[in-house]
This record gives C-alpha cells, structure tokens and sequence, in this order.
C-alpha cells in the first residue's frame, strides 16, 4: 500500500484524480490526456506522473506504450484501500440526496459490520488486557463529551470519539487480520457518523449502548459482549434511517 501526504500539491492532485475516477467522471477504460490534465491542474508532468503513482499503486490506473496512461476495471481496484474506501464514499457526495440515502457503500458497511464487529468482540471478551480496557475507557469518556461546536468542532469530536472505541474494540481482539479490519470499518464509519452527528438532529445518546459492550468485554462473558455489539449496530442502523426519514420527509 503506498502512502501519500494529502496535503500540498501532490496530495491535491491525487484526491482531484480518484474522485474523477470514483465519481465516473473518468470512466473505467478512458485513456487520460495527460497534457490537459497537467494545464488544467497547473501541475508539473513529474509531479502528475508520481501522483498517477499512488493511483496506480491501488490498481486504479496503469499505463502501456502506445494507449498510454488509463483506468483499470473496477475489479482491479484495491477497494479494501482506506483511501479507495474513503474516495468512493466522497465520490458518492455528488450522486447521494442529502441523507446519503442513494449510496449503496452505507448498506455494504453495515453488512460488514455485522459480520466482523460481533465476533471481534466475542474474541476482545477473551483476551482482552488491561491496557485494552483503559483504552476502551478512554474512548467511551471522549463519547460523553460534548466537544467545541466552533465549526462542527461537536460533530468531529462524535466521529472521532466513535472510531477509538471501535477501533480498539478490534485491536483487543488481538488477531492481527481482525485489526487490520479498522482500516476498513474506520472510513467507512467516519462517513456514517459525519451523517448522522453533522445534521443538526440530535442522535441518541450513544453512551449507554457502548458502555454495554464494554461492561460484557471487561467481565470476560463473550456472549453478551456480542448481544450488545448486535444491539449497538441495530440502534446505529435506527439513527441512520433517522436521518434518511428527516431528508425524505417520512417520520421515523
């Protein structure tokens, strides 16, 4: 997986790229005019080139004498990447209604979600250690928080307060792919809860529901940690269609 600094000209030139791609701008197959590309970003040709690097390092785009640089077929695309993850979920702002009801991405998280976050907890309730367990607390304390509402100051601090607990949810799991899961739920998961805490209608109080999880993780009882973990997902996919029944004007 390579990396890249999002910020600066090379980062910017990267994220204009993949949302083209993502967005459908740039379809699957087109061969990318280069020359247009660099004048129109105001780029150099090196610094287009080792942009289109990154891109290509996520099998996005390739290139061959004679057709030159172009894009891969969806099914070559790296989309378990945390970048390609967070780029369709962006990319989808343009063809989404206000809810984020037309992005299809939010039904797959949450199917993904129901498969590994219960059993990652069911593991957590096992081997968790005490420094999981201060992490856990320290997550679920930043929950109750209510943040600086300065530029949605409140909001991010929901999301981000959201992503450590679950994030070290996995990582008490102590198998190693199950942690690498949080590079996955995690973009997803932004983009879910940037829904629902950025709208100006207050979701429930998610304390109580991950308080649950973690009361069960930390006596060691595997199956109520994955009966709360269950019942946590149900009430995350009720605050959702919440915000989906605000947008559409149904009642929720």
């Amino acid at each position: 997986m390579v990396g890249y600094a999002r910020r600066g000209v090379h980062g910017q030139t990267v994220e204009t790229i993949a949302h083209r791609v993502l967005s459908g701008r740039i379809g699957e197959g087109d061969t990318l005019d280069l020359g247009a590309l660099q004048a129109e970003l105001g780029v150099s040709l090196t610094a287009l080139r080792e942009s289109l690097k990154v891109l290509a390092a996520k099998g996005m785009v390739d290139a061959r004498q004679k057709r030159g640089t172009f894009v891969r077929p969806r099914a070559d695309w790296h989309l378990l990447d945390a970048d390609v993850l967070r780029w369709q979920f962006e990319a989808m702002d343009g063809v989404r209604d206000a809810s984020g009801a037309g992005n299809p991405l939010l039904g797959d998280l949450d199917e993904v979600r129901g498969i590994v976050e219960p059993a990652a907890v069911r593991l957590a309730a096992r081997r968790r250690t005490d420094e999981d367990l201060a992490a856990l607390e320290e997550a679920l304390a930043a929950m109750g928080e209510e943040g600086e509402e300065g530029d949605g100051g409140g909001a991010a601090h929901a999301v981000e307060a959201d992503l450590a607990f679950h994030g070290a949810l996995l990582r008490a799991s102590h198998n190693e792919l199950l942690e690498r899961m949080d590079l996955v739920i995690a973009a997803g998961l932004a983009y879910r809860d940037r829904l629902v805490h950025g709208t100006g209608r207050s979701p429930r109080d998610p304390v109580p529901s991950h308080r649950a999880v973690l009361d069960a993780v930390r006596v060691g009882d595997a199956d109520a940690a994955e009966a709360a973990m269950r019942k946590l997902l149900d009430q995350a996919a009720r605050d959702l269609g919440r915000v989906v029944g605000a947008s559409d004007g149904s009642v929720g």
